[in-house]
């Protein structure tokens, strides 16, 4: 109501209004609607102690301080924030002296990372909507920008208006410049200002539409989601350590399989997971079952508060690329580990770069892989060093999901589960039983015959699904 007034008194002439009655109107407009935290249900126990910390000493100092972006929204959703950041109108410098333990770091944006123990809290300088020290690149994508400003500039400068919320933790109450609570209760993405402009200056925020969108079940706002299709290749010029941090964020955000469901019928996926296509399309449909499977466990494992491994959901996803190659190898007579180890590097040369994936976690994914066919060894010399290596855990539940879906035995399944629960004789009795029925012959089935020189002809290879319990 206070902007609708500003801009109806903007159109009176300018004789008709005097300064001062000008000023007043304009700084109105730039006055946010505050709420009471306990009043719209924010919780107290679901608060950073160090980021309430970090506010309080800040306020101590002087400076204006307050808690910012998705953490407010989470808690005016009742869900527990990851991580805390502060917003304040001390510079950086200023912050840095206010603490103890405390560094600037950014060169694109200038921060402060405040440590308490084992936390950190990232505390920023309001911002200025416009300087002439911004630099852009060819495309508008904001590149250097340290230009402070006023808190409602920053406000505005933020992406959408359920991000664009201050909670002072000292008076309890939430500063609202662009109705987020209102969208947070009507459960509506909106960004600020031209959607266009915005994702121009950093083209991470339409990935961030998608992923936020699916982990907090919120409807993009039409005109949120308009431009979206048409500018998704502005995502190839983001440099690619960006681009896997906002991937890793919606693998990571509960609801991962909708996010990636999304962000394939936007058109983002290929600028940073193009094989979403080979995923989403498989022709064999136990092949989409298992990465759903995946990422389903993993969601599962984060409404827990459980750890989840990017390796092992970058090898979910890339499981189908490998296990394809794998057979093909194996099918035209490579032996089982070389073929796969071969279709292994094949994947890894040509997915890596499209994928950004980093390099730490490409020998997890590695692992696991390697390790499926030892799954079919079951003398207990191989069970034990098997279940010494350190990915053994996450190498056991992607043979589980592979069973699960129908792409191994699942009696293998079955066995290596009663093998874990098991005491040391019934252990030793599976063992003997496993053994016994992989050397029984199969009924109706020849031996072959022997050479002269006491050897076995070769024979038609059975490829990977009947001799390794690969995916068929």
């Amino acid at each position: 109501m206070i902007r609708k007034l500003f801009k109806n008194l903007a159109r009176l002439a300018p004789g008709r209004l005097s300064s001062k009655a000008m000023r007043r109107a304009k700084s109105l407009a730039h006055e946010p609607e505050i709420f009471k935290g306990s009043r719209l249900g924010i919780d107290r126990r679901l608060l950073s102690n160090a980021a309430a910390r970090t506010v309080e000493e800040l306020q101590k100092a002087g400076f204006k301080a307050y808690v910012v972006g998705g953490a407010v929204r989470d808690l005016l959703l009742g869900i527990r924030p990851k991580d805390f950041d502060v917003a304040t109108n001390a510079e950086p410098e200023q912050v840095q002296k206010s603490f103890r333990r405390a560094r600037i770091i950014g060169r694109r944006f200038r921060l402060v990372h405040v440590m308490f123990g084992p936390e950190t809290i990232e505390v920023s300088t309001f911002r200025a909507l416009q300087s002439d020290d911004i630099e852009l690149d060819e495309h508008g994508r904001v590149l250097r920008d340290n230009v402070f400003g006023e808190q409602h500039e920053d406000a505005t400068r933020r992406d959408f208006t359920v991000n664009a919320l201050y909670y002072d933790p000292v008076s309890d109450q939430v500063l609202d410049y662009h109705h987020g609570v209102k969208d947070i209760k009507a459960k509506v993405l909106r960004m600020i200002g031209d959607p266009e402009h915005r994702y121009r200056e950093d083209p991470v925020r339409m990935l961030r539409a998608v992923r936020l969108a699916a982990k907090l079940g919120f409807e993009i706002d039409r005109a949120t989601r308009r431009p979206i299709r048409e500018m998704a290749d502005l995502i190839r010029n983001v440099p690619n350590a960006r681009l896997f941090d906002e991937m890793l964020k919606l693998l990571h955000s509960g609801n991962s399989l909708e996010g990636l469901s999304q962000l394939r019928s936007e058109g983002l996926h290929h600028g940073c997971l193009p094989l979403l296509d080979l995923v989403f399309e498989h022709r064999d449909p136990r092949a989409l079952d298992f990465v759903s499977r995946a990422l389903k466990a993993t969601d599962a494992r984060i409404h827990d508060r459980k750890p989840v491994s990017p390796g092992f959901l970058f090898a979910a996803l890339l499981w189908n690329l490998v296990n394809e190659r794998w057979q093909q190898r194996h099918a035209q007579g490579e032996h089982l580990i070389p073929a796969l180890n071969e279709a292994i590097d094949e994947v890894i040369e040509t997915q890596l770069d499209a994928l950004a994936i980093q390099r730490r976690y490409v020998s997890d994914m590695r692992e696991i892989w390697l390790m499926q066919p030892r799954f079919e060894k079951r003398q207990t010399a191989s069970v034990v060093r098997l279940m010494e290596h350190i990915r053994f855990r996450a190498a056991y539940d992607f043979m589980l999901l592979r069973a699960e879906s129908g792409l191994c035995d699942p009696s293998l399944a079955t066995w290596w589960t009663d093998y874990l629960d098991a005491d040391s004789a019934t252990r030793n009795t599976l063992i003997t039983q496993a053994n016994a029925n992989r050397s029984r012959p199969t009924a109706g089935r020849r031996r072959r015959r022997r050479k002269p020189n006491g050897t076995t002809p070769s024979g038609p290879s059975d490829g990977p699904a009947s001799s390794s319990g690969s995916d068929a």
